[in-house]
């Protein structure tokens, strides 16, 4: 497939990293050639300088031989017109990012049907929703969905006084039939390990588990000792878009909210928009203030300003005075890896969850369902069908060659879900839930091409 991107920021660089790196043919167009010369030193691309609402440049890219146009430069404007554009030619799919809420206030779906566009992305709107997501499980700190709902992939941070910490994935194994879940990897440091029934969890692993949706509840006492429950008291720092649209939500749950914000014009519109939620002119790094509004009382502090610095810092001194959760945006994913060491529980990035999900709108259809990218983008979930071949029917899972650094967590048969062995055997039309880590993706992706 030929795919052509529009913009070399951080979005545009994942998309290209990743789209590349499966053997894709990847041109860029961006007005940074310093920028583009840098790229075209580390991935596999074809750079090309100028700007992407420029029919001539978009000519001298090959836009007439596209067959995916993904436009996610800073401009809500230059990725509309590149998609306007593009309707001229036999582009046969047509990808925007927009930030701006107009846009997409009375839903994506009318932009997409007036412009031509066929999936306009909104990085705000997207956070937003990773947030409740996160919101809703509080024991987790990662969440992907698969099987239409009833299969979840969720991330959590063992701790010296749960359960599991000691046990081996071999003791676990016979609660795995009763409880219908299977640890698909565990994360110790820089080290992702796809486990044996010999390895033993340890405190401050993070463990990749999938499980049924009804399951989750008894699958978090078994382990944690506790369970997900909705929060009562929720911080949010950063009156912004995300800020005020993840209120908004939750002002629907009978959640009690505090949202600080540093500018006072801003926080004179948020008291009149929002209903039930207490505004307070702070930027959320003066303890003394915390402290007055209770925020060692807090159940969940998510931090979404515009500085990655004041979203750490006013995290960290949260989880100091006692708030239980941080869920903290950080815009330069390259801080993620060392953010767990200093104890922020959720770090997000806003570019990562925009580029996944246009890697999962990319990668739909055929045998791939569905995708998400875990552990910073190092590892991938990937739903994906079993061909409807003789050869395929009633095979035990063992049989089946699946790379080093890939397991199956579960089987989506029908309405079935099915916590697989390598006895399973394989049925016409199964989707597998997938867990690989990036080394494996090659053979991952051409498992059933045999």
């Amino acid at each position: 497939m030929r795919i052509m991107i529009v913009g070399a920021g951080m979005v545009g660089r994942h998309l290209c990293e990743k789209l590349s790196g499966e053997g894709q043919e990847v041109i860029l167009v961006d007005s940074d050639e310093k920028k583009l010369r840098r790229l075209e030193r580390e991935l596999n691309i074809m750079p090309v300088h100028g700007s992407g609402a420029s029919p001539k440049i978009l000519e001298k890219a090959g836009i007439d031989q596209t067959d995916l146009f993904i436009a996610v430069t800073d401009s809500d404007e230059i990725n509309l017109i590149a998609c306007i554009i593009s309707r001229q030619y036999k582009v046969k799919t047509r990808i925007a990012r927009v930030r701006n809420e107009d846009f997409y206030a009375q839903g994506t779906s009318q932009v997409e049907r007036t412009l031509g566009i066929d999936l306009v992305i909104s990085p705000d709107l997207a956070m937003t929703e990773e947030i409740l997501r996160l919101t809703t499980l509080s024991q987790a700190v990662e969440v992907a969905e698969f099987g239409h709902g009833q299969i979840d992939l969720l991330g959590y941070q063992a701790k010296e006084e749960h359960p599991c910490v000691g046990s081996t994935l071999a003791d676990l194994r016979d609660l795995q039939s009763i409880y219908h879940f299977l640890v698909v990897a565990i994360t110790r440091g820089e080290k992702t390990i796809i486990p044996r029934g010999s390895d033993k969890i340890e405190a401050g692993d993070k463990l990749y588990l999938v499980t049924r949706r009804p399951d989750v509840p008894a699958v978090e006492h078994l382990l944690f000792a506790s369970t997900s429950r909705m929060p009562r008291r929720v911080f949010i720092v950063g009156g912004g878009p995300i800020g005020a649209m993840v209120a908004r939500q939750m002002e629907q749950l009978n959640i009690d909210i505090n949202l600080l914000e540093q500018n006072p014009a801003t926080c004179e519109i948020l008291a009149e928009q929002l209903e039930r939620t207490v505004v307070l002119n702070s930027d959320g790094l003066e303890a003394q203030d915390l402290l007055e509004e209770d925020i060692d009382q807090a159940d969940l502090v998510i931090a979404v300003t515009n500085s990655d610095t004041t979203n750490i810092l006013s995290s960290l001194l949260a989880k100091h005075h006692g708030a239980k959760k941080c869920i903290t945006l950080i815009s330069n994913p390259g801080f993620i890896p060392m953010l767990g060491k200093l104890g922020i529980d959720v770090p997000l990035s806003p570019r990562q969850v925009a580029a996944n999900l246009i890697l999962r709108y990319v990668r739909g259809g055929g045998r791939i369902v569905s995708v998400a990218s875990l552990l910073g983008g190092n590892a991938e979930v990937v739903e994906m069908k079993v061909p409807d071949t003789d050869q395929f029917v009633d095979l035990p899972l063992k049989h089946l060659t699946f790379p080093h650094g890939s397991i199956v967590g579960a089987i989506m048969r029908g309405h079935q879900t099915i916590i697989p062995t390598g006895e399973t055997k394989l049925a016409p039309d199964d989707n597998l839930i997938i867990f690989f880590t990036s080394d494996a993706e090659q053979g991952v992706a051409s498992l059933f091409d045999k």
